[in-house]
């Protein structure tokens, strides 16, 4: 099999017989050409399918050796379509730390249709199989997580969902393909937010959905992308396919430079501590190491302080724009309880960092400068 690298240049690529292009065209047609007798092509209407999306979807698949993909209009609109393949009274176990949108999505959209869900610390697995019900279909794990960076031994929680008969969910957005392949770990489904590391330039907004195998599921991905509707365009394809291309690159860049960021925070007096599974202290540690080849380019740290105190830091940033989201070129700072908002577990002090393509050093001087100004 070809490197990583190799496959997330050539994996999407749309051959173009016409004209010869290296770079892939953008198809923004809606709809397609029938044959003479009345048959469907390969493309039907894009709302079914479209080139462009067909290309990214086969490419993220084979990154994360899956056998079949399905992008759609957001990672909340990709979790938002895992949670559809439920029936009426099926219970899903979430970690206890875990995108808050995932909550709200089952708070504010699915509770009203008889799915529950309950939480509990997936680093602790007697209080996973404690938390299995009869009714558990699925088991959502985020490794590592948001925005505390828990390690969780996916194959370990696997094992335990499949011996109850549920199927195991992991969002990947964090670590990527790059870093960590949790299909390989025992997982059954992966999902990305594609607007990050994947898209990889803050400008496209995208979710996609990876099966470890092509079966009855993915047709209920196909019909729900169908029939639901909820499916990014043409361009927003062409956007993340082109990030794709470097993310490799990219990622590693970026882990390696948050190691430096790390260390820097480690003996900063204004700091209490450091959220980083790259840490021989961090209690994850040696999962991380068993099932990551990095410990990633996100990293959270706790200031001395109160939450006024992290606010400040954050917005005395130069380099770091305090902004939500991540995985981008650019480096991003945030204070994560304020956007989780009421019922937020973040600790006030918490600030999030993702670690862009800047020159670590410049990073460093930007954070120390920041660690001065926001306590004046």
């Amino acid at each position: 099999m070809q490197h990583t690298e190799t496959r997330a240049v050539h994996a999407s690529e749309i051959y173009d017989d016409q004209f010869g292009a290296v770079a892939p065209p953008i198809y923004l047609s809606t709809t397609f050409q029938r044959n003479p007798d009345g048959t469907f092509r390969e493309h039907l209407y894009s709302r079914y399918s479209n080139p462009n999306r067909t290309a990214l979807e086969h490419a993220v698949a084979n990154l994360e050796q899956g056998e079949c993909a399905f992008a759609f209009a957001s990672g909340l609109a990709a979790s938002m379509a895992i949670i559809q393949t439920l029936r009426s009274g099926d219970h899903i176990l979430l970690p206890d730390d875990v995108y808050h949108g995932v909550v709200a999505q089952l708070n504010e959209l699915f509770a009203r249709f008889g799915i529950t869900y309950s939480r509990v610390d997936f680093t602790n697995l007697e209080l996973v199989k404690q938390a299995i019900r009869p009714n558990t279909k699925l088991v959502w794990t985020e490794s590592p997580s948001n925005p505390m960076l828990k390690i969780t031994d996916l194959q370990a929680v696997a094992d335990i969902a499949h011996n109850a008969g549920a199927l195991v969910v992991c969002d990947n957005t964090w670590a990527t393909p790059i870093l960590q392949r949790p299909l390989e770990l025992g997982c059954d489904i992966v999902f990305h937010s594609a607007t990050k590391y994947i898209g990889g330039h803050s400008d496209v907004l995208q979710g996609i959905v990876v099966l470890k195998k092509q079966n009855d599921l993915a047709e209920q991905f196909t019909r729900i992308q169908m029939v639901g509707g909820n499916v990014p365009s043409p361009f927003e394809c062409w956007l993340a396919t082109r990030g794709l291309k470097t993310m490799p690159v990219r990622v590693k860049a970026q882990s390696e430079s948050a190691e430096r960021v790390v260390e820097f925070l480690l003996h900063h007096p204004k700091v209490e501590n450091v959220l980083y599974p790259g840490l021989e202290n961090h209690p994850g540690h040696n999962i991380a190491r068993k099932q990551m080849q990095h410990a990633g380019a996100m990293l959270s740290f706790l200031v001395k302080g109160n939450g006024n105190d992290a606010m400040n830091v954050a917005n005395s940033t130069k380099l770091f724009t305090h902004a939500t989201s991540l995985g981008a070129v650019e480096s991003l700072i945030e204070h994560r309880a304020s956007v989780e908002g009421a019922g937020s577990t973040t600790p006030q002090t918490l600030l999030r960092l993702s670690v862009g393509l800047e020159h670590p050093y410049d990073l460093i001087a930007d954070l120390e400068r920041a660690l001065t100004d926001g306590f004046r």
